[in-house]
């Protein structure tokens, strides 16, 4: 199975948990990641594209695949920070 998933990474779980009240509030996704998102994925929307089992890590990867299309992910640590994940398909 593969994921296109988006997300949007930042340092402190307590920010995470702030922008996903935003989320479920409806704010755009995309524009929120373009403003907070620490990876460079972020000038894209958080978009990561396609991929597969073991591109990921770990804990990223277990959450994105465990969710369903278009679900919003709790707060994910990894050691890159917090990352809010949104599965946008799977295949």
């Amino acid at each position: 199975m593969k994921v296109h998933a988006k997300h949007i990474l930042v340092k402190t779980e307590q920010e995470a948990s702030a922008i996903r009240f935003d989320l479920n509030q409806g704010k755009s996704f995309e524009e929120i990641a373009k403003e907070k998102s620490l990876c460079p994925s972020g000038k894209k929307g958080g978009d990561l594209g396609w991929f597969g089992r073991g591109q990921m890590v770990k804990e990223f990867e277990s959450a994105a695949f465990s969710l369903s299309v278009g679900e919003l992910s709790k707060p994910v640590k990894t050691q890159f920070g917090w990352h809010l994940i949104k599965v946008e398909e799977k295949k």
